[in-house]
């Protein structure tokens, strides 16, 4: 992300709040596609989470990925993979809160859209 966010627990705080907008923002059209293949709310659901798990901590996941996997023996290299990542001391915590926030942010657009279509389909009306 190059968004300026803070640093330290309100920097991670405001990575998960994006990454729950993301996850909103991300169910809608994973809702009119899936309705369309005439598949159930699962693959809604479980689309829609790995893309904005995806989009909203990707990157952060990467980062954190990378670290954990490369010889960070050398001074020199560990000083340049460090100096890549914003806040590296909140790197796990930030990844936590935006798998959550995206989590929370699916779990609100099934909320919203989904309400309306089974109101359509108590009162009686066609559809699957």
């Amino acid at each position: 992300m190059n968004l300026p966010l803070h640093f330290g627990m309100l920097g991670a705080l405001e990575a998960g709040l994006i990454a729950l907008l993301v996850g909103f923002a991300i169910y809608a059209p994973w809702a009119w596609f899936c309705r369309r293949q005439n598949w159930g709310p699962g693959h809604v659901v479980g689309w829609a989470l790995l893309g904005a798990i995806a989009i909203g901590a990707g990157w952060d996941v990467w980062n954190l990925f990378y670290t954990s996997i490369v010889k960070l023996e050398s001074p020199l290299y560990a000083r340049i993979a460090l100096n890549s990542i914003h806040d590296p001391d909140m790197l796990g915590t930030r990844v936590v809160l935006e798998i959550i926030g995206a989590m929370a942010g699916v779990c609100l657009g099934w909320l919203a859209f989904s309400r309306r279509h089974e109101t359509g389909r108590k009162l009686g009306a066609e559809g699957p």
